[in-house]
């Protein structure tokens, strides 16, 4: 059986590095990078200074202006990236788990 793209994407899913960004007008685009995490956590840093980025994709290329971005999420996480303004051990809190906080007893 041929894979698909997303059959690919799961066999390659070491090797890629899944980046959304959330732009200021409130949509968000997500891209794959064929580069392992660990890899493109070398650089994350010094791509996110640049005024643009740009992907080749199979049928474009899209330039994405690094200033309209006001979040950028990475898949899988790259806890290796350590320094100033990073926050080890963080956890998302939902809506849900923010409701549910005093109503419903927590284990710690």
């Amino acid at each position: 059986m041929r894979a698909g793209s997303f059959g690919k994407l799961t066999q390659d899913k070491e090797n890629t590095t899944q980046v959304t960004f959330h732009y200021v007008e409130g949509h968000t685009e997500t891209f794959t990078i064929p580069m392992p995490a660990q890899e493109f956590q070398e650089e994350v840093l010094t791509l996110l200074n640049q005024p643009w980025l740009t992907f080749h994709l199979v049928d474009q290329t899209v330039f994405i202006c690094t200033s309209r971005l006001v979040k950028v999420e990475i898949k899988p996480a790259i806890p290796e990236l350590q320094g100033q303004g990073i926050f080890s051990d963080s956890m998302r809190v939902s809506t849900m788990q923010r409701a549910a906080s005093g109503r419903l007893p927590m284990s710690t």
